[in-house]
C-alpha cells in the first residue's frame, strides 16, 4: 500500500463520490476547549465513508467477475457500500450480516439489492460464512478493510482532509477516526503521511473494544474478548486486520477509547451544532476531541466522523437522555 494506490483510487471514484466538506462550529470549540474541525462521512452515499472504498474495488471487477457477483460481510455500512456500488455496475451481491445489526441497515442493504444473510456474531465466524459462500458461488469477496483497494478507497478521505485543511491555513493538526479494522484509519494515515505529513492520526474505539489501541502498546495484534455488547456496532471488529495494522503501527499515534455515553452525548451535540445525523460507532472520534480532549495536545483537531445510519429509537434515546 502507497500514496499511488490511493491517487489512482481518487481518479476512480471522481464523480461517483460526494466530496464531504470540513465543518465547525464555535460551541464544539468551547466544549472541547480547542479548534475543532469535523469531516462528515455521514453526508456520503450510503451514509458512510465505506462507499468510497466499495466502489474503489467493485469498479476494478473484471467482466467475468461482474457477472459472476460480489460477497461482503459488515454489520451495515460496508454492506451498503458494496450494494449500492454492484447495484450500479449490474453485479449481484450477497451481504452476510449479524442478526443484531440495526434493522435500518439491514433493510437498506436489501432496498439496495443486496441479498442478506444473517449470522450470530456471538457464535458464528463471518469469515467462515463468507468464505464458503464465496467458493460455493463463484463470488468475489470484498472484505470490509483487509482489502487494498478498500483502504486505497477510504484513503480518499485523507486527501481531501489535507487539501481542504491547507485552503483553510491548518499546517499542524491531531487527526481523529473512528476505527474498527483499521481500513479507514490506515488509508488516512497513509494519505496524511505524504500530503500532510505535520498531521498525526491517532483511532478512536468504544472502551472494552480497544482492541486497536492495545494492539499499538504491545506491538502486536490484539483481539476484542466479545464482539457485542456496544452501541458502536458499526466498529466493532475482532481485531485489526493484516493489512491495516502494520501501517497503523508505523504511522498512528496512540488509540482513545470512549464510553458509548459519550458517543451518545456528541450525537446531541452534532445534531445540535453542526445539524447532522451520526450513528454511534461514526460519532466516536467527535466524542474524543469534545469530552477527552486533555488526551490530545495540540490546538486543532479535524475529526471525521465516518457514518449516520442510525436506528430512529437509539438517535431518540441520545436526544432525550443528553438534551
Amino acid at each position: 500500500m502507497n500514496i499511488d494506490d490511493i491517487r489512482a483510487a481518487d481518479a476512480r471514484l471522481d464523480g461517483h463520490v460526494r466530496r464531504t466538506p470540513l465543518l465547525s462550529s464555535s460551541f464544539l470549540d468551547e466544549i472541547a476547549g480547542k479548534r475543532v474541525i469535523v469531516k462528515p462521512e455521514c453526508l456520503q452515499h450510503t451514509g458512510s465513508f465505506k462507499f468510497r472504498g466499495a466502489w474503489n474495488a467493485v469498479s476494478k471487477l473484471s467482466d467475468v467477475q461482474r457477472k459472476q457477483g460480489v460477497i461482503a460481510f459488515s454489520s451495515g455500512n460496508h454492506a451498503q457500500g458494496v450494494a449500492m456500488a454492484a447495484k450500479a455496475i449490474g453485479a449481484p451481491s450477497v451481504i452476510v450480516m449479524p442478526s443484531d445489526a440495526p434493522r435500518q441497515k439491514i433493510d437498506n442493504t436489501r432496498t439496495l439489492g443486496g441479498e442478506v444473510i444473517l449470522y450470530d456474531r456471538a457464535t458464528e465466524d463471518r469469515d467462515k460464512i463468507g468464505a464458503r459462500l464465496a467458493n460455493d458461488r463463484k463470488l468475489t469477496l470484498i472484505k470490509p478493510f483487509d482489502n487494498p483497494d478498500v483502504i486505497a478507497g477510504q484513503g480518499t478521505v485523507g486527501l481531501e482532509v489535507a487539501e481542504q485543511a491547507r485552503a483553510m491555513g491548518i499546517a499542524d493538526a491531531r487527526v481523529l477516526v473512528p476505527c474498527g479494522g483499521g481500513g479507514l484509519t490506515s488509508g488516512i494515515a497513509l494519505a496524511l503521511e505524504a500530503d500532510a505529513p505535520d498531521f498525526r492520526v491517532h483511532p478512536v474505539e468504544p472502551e472494552g473494544f480497544d482492541d486497536v489501541a492495545r494492539s499499538l502498546v504491545s506491538g502486536q495484534i490484539e483481539r476484542n474478548p466479545r464482539l457485542s455488547g456496544s452501541i458502536c456496532d458499526a466498529i466493532i471488529t475482532p481485531s485489526p486486520g493484516e493489512l491495516t495494522f502494520p501501517i497503523l503501527k508505523r504511522l498512528c499515534g496512540p488509540g482513545l477509547p470512549v464510553p458509548d455515553d459519550d458517543c451518545l452525548r456528541t450525537m446531541t451535540a452534532a445534531f445540535n451544532h453542526l445539524k447532522i445525523v451520526v450513528e454511534p460507532g461514526g460519532a466516536v472520534a467527535l466524542a474524543a476531541a469534545l469530552y477527552h480532549a486533555d488526551q490530545i495536545d495540540g490546538d486543532t483537531v479535524i475529526v471525521v466522523v465516518s457514518g449516520g445510519n442510525v436506528d430512529a429509537p437509539v438517535f431518540a434515546d441520545a436526544l432525550t437522555r443528553f438534551p
